[in-house]
């Protein structure tokens, strides 16, 4: 059976200092289902990847594969720290450890499985820094974006939390807090005491290609408060749900052919919208997809005649909002 659950994001970012302590959590990492039975469950493959280096056994971090919560399981010591920095002399290391995703107990044959995201841990050659010293940035948001991708027609889900789990863990005396900030009616639900993220309803990508909110987030240390926005934007990702439709209705069309015309002259046009898909790369696959015919029995037409297929990407306004699609023209 194909593996129906999904990343909402291809990767997520967090820093490790040197001697944080064993259970500290690192990151949540979300998923989102294909079908509402679904039950996602997290595993941690392979070994850490090393840049400029063979890959090395993963003695440090753990999931929880019910909650997709990923924590020290030891703590990096600054002998670990040399190791996994291979000579490195610069005081930032980056190692990759790939999560995947499973919806029943797991097998390591699935290790191999497509369905899976990069965590990339930036190891800080310091001890974590005091929580005073951190910007508001640092303490509310990871440098990454945040940027997410999430299926047309699929169940509504949890697909991010916005509190850091790092620093809640590290800065509990410190007072962060989150809104987001939408627009009446988007199908987004923020919870405040979770500080999750949910769509709450299927989404159909030729209605909204596009969803862009804002994620504020609010510091209070004593009488002292520091607030910092940033872009949260939600990209609709295609199935391929909706027939190509015709501008008019018909799906042929006559052509007269009048004496003595120059080789090249178009007779006749026809033309096809598809609001699914844009054009795709290589082009021959767009143009596998539909094909023109001469409808006839004689020979000597289909000798003299022939249909040429072009198409772009235009786009499409249902509800105001710009939607991407396909103008096929024979």
């Amino acid at each position: 059976a194909a593996l129906g659950l999904y990343f909402p994001r291809k990767e997520y970012l967090e820093n490790v200092y040197i001697d944080q302590p064993a259970g500290t959590p690192l990151l949540h990492i979300h998923a989102l289902r294909d079908s509402r039975e679904e039950v996602a469950r997290f595993h941690l493959c392979q070994n850490l990847i090393v840049p400029r280096a063979r890959p090395q056994e993963n003695n440090w971090f753990q999931i929880r594969e019910e909650t997709g919560l990923l924590y020290l399981s030891k703590s990096l010591d600054r002998e670990d720290f040399n190791m996994l920095s291979v000579g490195n002399w610069m005081p930032l290391s980056k190692v990759m450890l790939y999560v995947f995703l499973s919806s029943h107990p797991f097998q390591e044959k699935e290790c191999d499985s497509a369905t899976r995201t990069t965590v990339f841990l930036s190891l800080i050659n310091a001890t974590a820094p005091a929580c005073s010293s951190l910007t508001a940035r640092q303490l509310c948001f990871t440098e990454m974006d945040l940027s997410f991708h999430i299926k047309e027609n699929k169940p509504p889900g949890t697909f991010h939390q916005l509190r850091l789990p790092s620093v809640h863990h590290l800065c509990q005396n410190l007072s962060i807090s989150y809104k987001l900030l939408a627009a009446e009616g988007v199908p987004f639900r923020y919870n405040e005491n979770t500080t999750s993220v949910r769509v709450t309803q299927r989404l159909d990508r030729e209605e909204r290609e596009r969803y862009e909110l804002i994620a504020k987030c609010t510091v209070r240390e004593g009488f002292r408060e520091m607030q910092v926005e940033v872009p949260f934007l939600v990209n609709v990702l295609d199935e391929d749900d909706s027939p190509p439709f015709l501008p008019n209705g018909t799906d042929t069309a006559d052509a007269v052919v009048e004496f003595n015309r120059k080789e090249g002259t178009v007779l006749s046009t026809l033309t096809v919208y598809d609001a699914d898909t844009t054009p795709i790369y290589p082009l021959e696959s767009s143009r596998k997809k539909y094909t023109g015919t001469i409808i006839t029995d004689d020979p000597w037409i289909s000798e003299t005649f022939r249909v040429e297929h072009i198409f772009d990407e235009i786009h499409f306004s249902p509800n105001g909002s710009q939607v991407r699609g396909t103008r096929h023209e024979y």
